[in-house]
């Protein structure tokens, strides 16, 4: 990778939305290189897709949880079942397995503090393998949805 397709990523970060004549004139090469080094971008899963961020609040989704998981047991099959069953939970945004305690940092939207409670005892308490969760809510987003370092 070197400098063009830095320029090329960081300019995609900025504007996935840009056409392939747009990018090339950003970053100063003519189409058809441009098109050559964007689609091996994609072939080699630096870009790993392009879609739209959606503001969770204007569809109804206001309050936000981060949830530490402590696991009872954390052998291979269980924590397979668990990574499993947290990724079919639409309303976890992000989960993150950590090295120490705890073991795992969910990111969490909900309609409103009812929603969240019913989530956390019907699908969150009862995943496979936890033995604790701890809750903490958001405030508000300082850093988010920030683009990828390129330097």
């Amino acid at each position: 990778m070197d400098r063009v397709d830095r320029k090329i990523l960081a300019e995609l970060q900025h504007n996935g939305r840009l056409t392939i004549t747009e990018l090339a004139a950003r970053v100063r090469l003519s189409l058809s290189p441009c098109h050559r080094r964007l689609r091996e971008l994609e072939r080699t899963g630096v870009i790993r897709g392009y879609r739209a961020l959606v503001d969770a609040a204007s569809v109804g989704l206001t309050f936000e949880a981060l949830v530490f998981v402590t696991m009872r047991q954390e052998d291979r099959t269980t924590v397979a079942a668990f990574e499993q069953a947290v990724a079919e939970i639409p309303h976890v945004l992000q989960a993150q397995r950590l090295f120490g305690d705890p073991d795992f940092l969910l990111r969490i939207v909900a309609a409103d503090l009812p929603a969240f409670q019913q989530l956390y005892d019907e699908k969150l308490a009862t995943l496979p393998g936890v033995q604790h969760l701890t809750s903490t809510l958001v405030m508000k987003h300082v850093v988010h949805e920030r683009p990828v370092p390129l330097q």
